[in-house]
């Protein structure tokens, strides 16, 4: 991209990044997109921030999107975030999940590696806070959904570890754990009553935890001297 182009960001997620079940303007990604046209007004530069993510996608349907979503366009700063569809067990599924262990591992490489070449200076890939979805047994009889999406969030994580050169990472299940201490009831309070999408301070804390590493990203390419 030429130096006077707009500095791209995109958002690549699912529900989580879309803000399933609050109003548009309470969204964590609506709000850190509006930070972000701050900031870079107040350094003379055109950025375009863009939600490229949707409702129930796994990372397998995100990778047949990401040609257009995310190569067609070009991208300066990619924000990561799948799994809590890949982990779910579906009954026409006969016992397996959505996307397996080894290719959500395979899948999340991809998609870091297709936004690398597409011109990502900065790759955020972050895994996902606990749901209360923790006491019934999902499609298969052997583990819950709380359980299966611990287990994606370990391999976000151990993707993170081993890509170090190539993505930032920010581990949204650690703080939500920090914040609740485990205490189920802090839990719900940051959770629609599905026990799974967020509601308004759960949109709260992901502005905290996510915004303040991209916010930084974006500053980092607008101003590199400043940190």
């Amino acid at each position: 991209m030429t130096a006077d182009a707009p500095l791209r960001v995109t958002f690549f997620g699912d529900s989580i990044c879309v803000g399933q079940g609050v109003s548009i303007h309470s969204g964590w990604v609506t709000r850190i997109a509006a930070e972000l046209d701050q900031i870079s007004q107040s350094r003379g530069r055109e950025l375009v921030v863009t939600n490229a993510s949707v409702n129930g996608n796994t990372t397998r349907q995100a990778l047949e999107r990401m040609p257009y979503e995310v190569q067609s366009h070009g991208v300066d700063v990619l924000i990561v975030q799948f799994g809590l569809n890949d982990c779910n067990y579906w009954v026409t599924d006969k016992e397996l999940p959505r996307v397996s262990p080894a290719v959500f591992d395979a899948n999340l490489r991809e998609i870091i590696e297709r936004g690398r070449i597409f011109g990502a200076r900065q790759i955020i890939l972050q895994n996902n806070h606990p749901t209360t979805r923790d006491q019934d047994l999902l499609p298969g009889g052997n583990t819950t959904y709380e359980a299966s999406n611990r287990r994606y969030n370990a391999i976000i994580r151990s993707v993170a570890a081993e890509l170090t050169y190539l993505v930032s990472f920010t581990d949204v299940e650690a703080a939500f754990d920090r914040i609740t201490g485990g205490d189920r009831r802090k839990l719900m309070s940051l959770l629609l009553p599905d026990g799974l999408h967020l509601s308004r301070s759960g949109h709260d804390v992901y502005f905290d935890v996510a915004g303040d590493k991209i916010k930084r990203c974006v500053l980092g390419i607008l101003s590199p001297k400043v940190y």
